[in-house]
């Protein structure tokens, strides 16, 4: 089957969890973290969760548990705490977790971000995905450009085919 007929097989209706990852952001002013939601509301998949936590790795670790372990959850997007700063913590807290990991998904996101849109700067870009208890997890840097950018070209129009994907063998 081409993965043009396995799109066609995938669910409408992804059911997500967005987690929003900073020090300084609340609920209300989390921008990057709308944005998310909008974006997948826009194309028909359903929001479970949102939430702002602070970039501490057992925080991160424990909201992203929760929304794998959750039958009411398909997919996990955080947004911030990928940079290089000390308090960046998420990759650090998403890696270890990753049971399979989809690779192309960090070195496609930082290819475009280097093309389409911040040049040199994108090597800065710590962006990751992949499985964790049958979920999938995305892990985009949380300036609204990354997130357009990767929401965009990357998780809209994959997600509900990974989401088929994993539920095949379930």
């Amino acid at each position: 089957m081409s993965s043009t007929e396995h799109k066609l097989h995938a669910p409408n209706s992804i059911r997500c969890k967005v987690i929003t990852v900073s020090d300084t952001r609340t609920l209300e002013t989390d921008k990057s973290g709308h944005l998310i939601v909008q974006l997948l509301e826009a194309e028909g998949h359903q929001i479970a969760v949102h939430t702002v936590i602070k970039d501490e790795i057992d925080m991160i670790t424990e909201e992203i548990l929760k929304g794998c372990h959750s039958n009411q959850i398909d997919a996990v997007i955080t947004n911030g705490g990928t940079g290089v700063a000390k308090r960046d913590v998420t990759i650090e807290a998403v890696q270890p977790l990753i049971e399979k990991e989809l690779p192309g998904f960090g070195e496609i996101f930082r290819l475009l971000s280097y093309q389409d849109d911040i040049g040199s700067a994108a090597i800065l870009s710590r962006a990751i995905a992949g499985i964790v208890k049958d979920t999938v997890v995305f892990s985009l840097p949380g300036s609204t450009g990354a997130v357009k950018l990767g929401m965009n070209k990357l998780i809209l129009p994959e997600i509900s085919h990974i989401v088929s994907e994993l539920r095949k063998d379930i």
